[in-house]
């Protein structure tokens, strides 16, 4: 750990750094096939919805029932005529879900589900939800995705700009496509605990944005009047800046919804925290990927076409090549120091007699002037 915290602290400094933004091409392609297999993945196979937004019916049977999963599938489909879902919960009752059924039709399925898998129909318990409900809670949820969007948008351009505004936005849409690709993929329900988990996941991924966006227009301000370095640069020392602190609220985060992954709904067999949790793991991972390796180079993509960046990028490149040019370094090039260095005037340092560093004083200006030393006269 305290490993960890000295390297965070030499980031910090800018001491040592990786230069993410010059390799900003690497990580768009990245970005961008992951994001194509998400699509094809959403295209093919298509969501999984919920009977919250199809409507549909959920019967529970009592604790410890003796049918298994497959068998209870082919009850409710020779019972419902369509497809069933099955989950095995962990006190060993199932839950059937059938989606797109009339809700009239219930009370017929729940006796021929009960004969079926020999037990009581009363001790059935059977949740309806009819179509037009379905209709509303999906527009609902997209509704709210979308105020949340615009919020977003503007609460940025004007706490910050226009361009890290655009580029929290595209890092978000980002996050968005891989965790419902995933979700097409992986074949899970699409519940509204899922619609939870994807406004969580878009708040963790602002507050990393947010947090490099805050670093890069402190370092910023007053970037036009000096000569060292570019807008990337200035980018690129904001990440290294924050990247610590990043990865570990990160990997802080990930741990509890990992446990509640493959812990709650692998283990245990609870369906709603399936559907939380794992829009709360890929969405968590997408967003910090994205704060780091998508917005802020995509933000110093855009202030460069500026053109007080570009005027400010040509005079730190042809001073570099001043100073790189063998004898002939720039007469203003600016030497970057330490933050404990001695000035450059400074005189050395001697050592003492009892081995304290005393430093050489300068002579003064009256002493010895043509004139012995001693009183004046």
């Amino acid at each position: 750990m305290s490993k960890l915290g000295t390297l965070g602290a030499r980031l910090h400094r800018g001491e040592i750094g990786y230069d993410f933004v010059k390799n900003r091409k690497i990580w768009y392609g990245i970005s961008i096939l992951i994001t194509i297999t998400a699509i094809v993945g959403l295209a093919v196979r298509g969501l999984n919805m919920g009977i919250e937004f199809q409507g549909g019916a959920v019967f529970n049977t009592p604790k410890n029932t003796s049918a298994s999963v497959s068998q209870a599938e082919e009850y409710a489909q020779s019972a419902s005529g369509h497809d069933a879902i099955v989950q095995k919960l962990g006190d060993g009752s199932l839950r059937i879900q059938v989606a797109g059924i009339d809700t009239d039709k219930s009370d017929q399925i729940q006796e021929e589900l009960a004969k079926d898998l020999k037990v009581d129909s009363e001790r059935i318990n059977a949740e309806l939800v009819g179509p037009s409900w379905g209709d509303q809670i999906a527009n609902k949820a997209w509704q709210g995705l979308g105020i949340f969007l615009v919020l977003v948008v503007i609460y940025l351009a004007i706490a910050f700009e226009w361009r890290m505004a655009l580029a929290a936005f595209v890092a978000l849409i980002h996050d968005i496509t891989i965790t419902v690709g995933i979700y097409a993929l992986v074949g899970f329900e699409v519940t509204p605990g899922t619609v939870i988990g994807l406004l969580t996941i878009l708040g963790y991924s602002l507050y990393d944005t947010v947090v490099v966006f805050d670093s890069l227009k402190e370092q910023t301000k007053d970037i036009t009047k000096q000569t060292r370095w570019t807008y990337s640069d200035v980018a690129n020392r904001s990440i290294n800046s924050t990247l610590v602190r990043s990865v570990n609220t990160t990997v802080v985060a990930l741990l509890p919804v990992a446990g509640l992954l493959f812990i709650g709904g692998g283990v245990l067999g609870a369906g709603m925290l399936n559907d939380i949790s794992l829009s709360l793991f890929v969405g968590l991972a997408a967003g910090a990927y994205s704060s780091i390796f998508i917005a802020t180079p995509l933000v110093a993509d855009l202030k460069e076409r500026e053109p007080q960046m570009k005027a400010l990028k040509k005079r730190v490149l042809a001073k570099r090549a001043q100073a790189d040019a063998p004898g002939r370094p720039g007469e203003d090039q600016a030497v970057e120091e330490p933050l404990d260095a001695e000035p450059a005037d400074a005189a050395p340092a001697v050592v003492g007699p009892r081995g304290q560093a005393v430093r050489n004083q300068p002579a003064s200006r009256s002493r010895g002037r043509g004139r012995p030393s001693g009183k004046r006269r």
